[in-house]
């Protein structure tokens, strides 16, 4: 692994974790700390020893948002020419599970972060939001787009317009987290959830990953037809091999991600 300045990374049991590592400034979020986020993610996904991610933040809180040091001197012009939000876009092909754990707040680019993971676990205390528009901007690595998706265009308008908290049971109420859970069992829940997915056939779980983005993008017809390319092609894997003759064998499967 590389020597990180702004995350820890590390595996345990197959599975990877990235931590953000700021919790002097809430974990606010730089291009470093994404460039870095964005690497590890890509190390675990090409690693043979991980099967699932996990990401989290240190001390208080998941992240509260944008370094917004680090954009004060900016203009468009600078903007435009660092390309800066190229790697939360290549954050996006990561093919394998990526489950998000949240705490404290998770506001701005936090929870851009957050909704770039597939799945997010959320403590009771969590707060989201895009605090943004209070600052004379908006969402601008995806924010605007993702919770129109899964809220519809006039809740997110209000949301994002009023620059508001949300507490976890109502992100969990419009879709925007998977459960929520007492604070100090966060992790634990996530990372049992974790160990039930690792010994899911990795395959499956990667075409399955590919087909509902695909689904988001598509008419429902062409995602149709992208979903039975995907179900065919797992006919060519072990794994499907083994999960039917272990069934018809009325025994459990032993997935080798083959």
């Amino acid at each position: 692994m590389n020597n990180y300045q702004y995350i820890k990374v590390w595996t345990d049991n197959e599975i990877g974790n990235i931590e953000l590592h700021r919790p002097k400034v809430l974990n606010a979020i730089n291009q470093s700390m994404v460039a870095e986020i964005l690497t590890a993610l890509c190390e675990f996904d090409y690693s043979e020893q991980v099967k699932v991610i996990v990401l989290f933040g240190a001390g208080k809180s998941f992240a509260a948002g944008a370094d917004i040091k680090e954009m004060m001197g900016e203009n468009a012009v600078s903007m435009e020419l660092k390309n800066q939000f190229a790697d939360w876009d290549r954050i996006a092909l990561i093919k394998k599970p990526v489950i998000a754990a949240v705490h404290g707040f998770v506001l701005g680019g936090g929870f851009e972060l957050a909704l770039c993971a597939d799945m997010i676990f959320a403590a009771a205390n969590s707060k989201f939001g895009f605090p943004e528009v209070k600052l004379g901007v908006m969402p601008s690595a995806g924010g605007c787009v993702k919770l129109t998706k899964l809220i519809g265009k006039r809740k997110a308008l209000e949301f994002l317009w009023s620059g508001n908290h949300l507490e976890a049971e109502e992100a969990k109420h419009w879709g925007m987290v998977n459960r929520v859970v007492p604070n100090e069992l966060l992790m634990q829940e996530t990372i049992h959830f974790a160990e039930k997915l690792k010994k899911q056939p990795a395959l499956a779980l990667r075409l399955i990953k590919d087909t509902v983005r695909r689904a988001e993008n598509v008419t429902e017809n062409e995602a149709m037809q992208y979903e039975r390319k995907n179900f065919s092609l797992l006919f060519a894997s072990e794994d499907q091999q083994e999960g039917m003759q272990a069934f018809m064998e009325k025994r459990s499967p032993h997935f080798q991600g083959k």
